[in-house]
């Protein structure tokens, strides 16, 4: 379960927040650590020590911007000093296009609490939503090794199932452990939260979380605690996405990526060109199939056996020119495309005062 203010939260009393937990099957808190490069001092050595006697598990959550990235790594990487088991990036819209500020952040963060220290990225769930949105970066190599999608699927205005097909089809790509982030917030239909912790098992997910504890209404919490029992469908697999000339967005920048890892020379600037669609023809000529010049499911499974080659994003294009063949880049010019929607809702816990 998400926390957002202890203080809001069963009156901020310790003792009946972990006895709620205990209660509704709640094994790991997250509890907001920092916004931007603010502190929150709620989030603290004490608290955690406390929590970890009780025997849950405690996690730290951050809400960034991308205006400061080296001060907001250093935020998070307070939170882990401060005993967090984990750490989740709350980035959204403010983080559109910043793929030099993610990257900076990423490295940054890194640096101070290793590359295994467990890190998971909490951002919006439909990536095609977001094209100028650097999913790459944050879920590439060396960032977090978590996607907790915010599947919000009644604040969307969507059906569970819906939320999950459509979430799963572009996030699975980016090869990151999905642990899919409901919600208890605005009093959604218990028979949805059930269903929702169903089929995350019909996914394979890891396990679920929710949005959020003050919000949780007594129904709420009686469907996360009852038998959800099994649902009766044959396992799915993801649908992957078909992309193709004229297309635009990370998951484009994704693709370029993974074709120069195959060794496929191609300009990595997220936009499904002529360029990249000779590029694709070649590869697919090379593994045996059709050269169609279309990325659909079977080019997808051959592509994403490479990694990604490694890309340093900077600003301006002269330079970059100069440096391809160590592949630093201009930003993507994906990166400048606005969002289809903000599906998740700003009332739902994006940047707050701290406390």
């Amino acid at each position: 379960m998400w926390i957002w203010y202890i203080s809001a939260s069963n009156g901020g009393n310790l003792a009946s927040i972990v006895a709620t937990a205990r209660a509704h099957g709640i094994g790991t808190l997250f509890i907001k650590s920092g916004d931007g490069t603010g502190t929150w001092s709620q989030f603290n050595s004490q608290l955690v020590s406390r929590l970890h006697a009780s025997g849950l598990h405690v996690c730290a959550w951050q809400y960034v911007y991308g205006n400061h990235p080296v001060g907001e790594a250093g935020v998070s990487a307070a939170a882990v000093r401060a005993g967090a088991d984990c750490l989740a990036i709350d980035a959204e819209s403010e983080y559109e296009g910043k793929y030099v500020q993610a990257q900076q952040y990423v490295s940054a963060l890194r640096g101070r609490i290793g590359a295994r220290f467990p890190v998971g990225l909490a951002g919006f769930p439909y990536v095609d939503y977001h094209p100028a949105f650097p999913y790459s970066v944050f879920l590439g190599p060396g960032g977090a090794q978590y996607n907790a999608p915010q599947m919000y699927w009644a604040a969307i205005g969507t059906t569970v199932d819906a939320v999950y097909a459509h979430t799963y089809a572009y996030n699975a790509l980016y090869g990151r452990s999905i642990y899919p982030l409901g919600q208890v917030s605005g009093d959604p239909p218990p028979g949805q939260i059930v269903r929702f912790r169903q089929v995350s098992r019909v996914y394979g997910a890891g396990g679920v979380s929710w949005w959020d504890w003050q919000d949780a209404t007594s129904s709420g919490w009686h469907a996360l605690a009852t038998a959800a029992g099994p649902l009766f469908v044959n396992a799915v697999s993801p649908t992957m996405p078909t992309i193709q000339q004229g297309d635009a967005g990370d998951v484009v920048v994704w693709a370029q990526e993974h074709l120069l890892g195959a060794r496929d020379a191609v300009p990595v600037t997220g936009m499904f060109g002529p360029a990249t669609k000779a590029a694709v023809d070649a590869f697919e000529l090379a593994h045996a199939m059709t050269a169609d010049g279309v990325i659909g499911p079977r080019t997808w499974q051959a592509l994403l056996r490479y990694a990604p080659a490694p890309v340093t994003w900077i600003r301006g294009g002269a330079q970059a020119a100069r440096s391809a063949a160590a592949r630093t880049m201009p930003v993507p010019k994906s990166a400048r495309l606005p969002a289809r929607r903000d599906e998740i809702p700003g009332s739902l816990g994006a940047g707050r005062p701290g406390s």
